[in-house]
């Protein structure tokens, strides 16, 4: 996947910047490559499932577009950071995992947990099914959340395929979508009732 960096205005009008090469023709066939020299169909389910983690890394970029400049802007660019850590996981190939630099671990699932539970405590949350739209950010928080269970789903069926190693990515893709969850609830406002003490 390639970041989008803004391209810089030229120093002078003879100087020329490069920018990324977008239309590369390769896939004009329906193939694409992963990481490594293999290439495969479009319709393999490891492309699937890098198609379903983008489409919510977008969804997240939606709703912390809304929230600039918060805590909750912080805790989504986290995560949208993992999901291109969980694509990188996606795309090589498990016999070629030690080449990457950076991937999810146990900590990563721990620091998830940890948000949640923090959340949780001043958030009330009712037990009901949530009908999403009362207001954008929530809305959007809830999209991101049901985009990035779809996109758990398809990297379960890699895993059991075979193609990809699930020890931590699906905990890990679990918890995002629960903190997902907990953010649209608390992004709506309702703060968890003190609990009374008995005197």
């Amino acid at each position: 996947m390639l970041s989008r960096v803004p391209a810089r205005k030229p120093s002078s009008p003879h100087v020329t910047t490069r920018s990324a090469r977008v239309t590369t023709r390769t896939g004009d066939g329906g193939e694409t490559s992963l990481f490594g020299k293999g290439r495969v169909r479009k319709t393999d389910p490891r492309i699937v499932a890098l198609g379903d983690l983008d489409e919510a890394q977008s969804a997240i970029g939606v709703a912390r577009a809304m929230a600039p400049k918060s805590t909750m802007a912080r805790q989504l660019l986290e995560l949208q950071q993992g999901l291109y850590i969980a694509m990188s996981e996606v795309a090589t190939p498990r016999e070629d995992l030690a080449r990457l630099k950076t991937r999810l671990d146990a900590a990563a699932v721990a620091k998830l947990d940890s948000a949640l539970d923090y959340l949780k405590q001043r958030t009330a949350i009712e037990g009901h099914f949530v009908i999403p739209g009362n207001s954008p950010i929530p809305a959007a928080l809830d999209y991101a959340r049901t985009v990035a269970r779809r996109a758990e789903r398809s990297v379960v069926a890699c895993v059991d395929a075979g193609a990809v190693s699930g020890e931590v990515l699906l905990p890990w893709l679990n918890r995002v979508s629960d903190l997902l969850f907990v953010l649209a609830r608390a992004a709506e406002g309702t703060p968890r009732s003190p609990r009374r003490v008995k005197s």
